[in-house]
Order: C-alpha cells, then sequence, then structure tokens
C-alpha cells in the first residue's frame, strides 16, 4: 500500500500488521485482520474526505 510517489508509512505500518497476523503462530485471526483492514481503510477515508473539505475551504477563500 504504497503511493507511485515514493511511499506510505502509514501503508507500511499496515503492512507490517497484517504480515504479523498473517505470519504469527497459531491460527489465523481472521476478525483481527478484518478488523485492521476496516480501520485502515476507515481511516484512509476520513483523511482523504478532510483534505477535500480543506481543499474547498481554501478555494473558498481564495475565491473572496
Amino acid at each position: 500500500m504504497t503511493s507511485q510517489a515514493g511511499g506510505n508509512h502509514s501503508g507500511s505500518k499496515l503492512h507490517d500488521r497484517l504480515d504479523a497476523l498473517l505470519q504469527g503462530p497459531g491460527s489465523l485471526d481472521k476478525r483481527a485482520l478484518l478488523a485492521t483492514v476496516d480501520a485502515e481503510l476507515a481511516a484512509r477515508e476520513l483523511h482523504a474526505y478532510k483534505a477535500g473539505w480543506n481543499d474547498a475551504l481554501a478555494e473558498a477563500r481564495q475565491a473572496s
């Protein structure tokens, strides 16, 4: 989950967490894996939503 511009630390953190779940001892905790992916997607969606609002506010300020 890295960007084409050269990498993403939060993507690396997610990758490390998923790798630990997949490679860890014992049976795979599928619920933990899904919860991790779901939380990461929600955080990224919120970040993108905030960025869109920040861009819109900046444009509105420049227009006035």
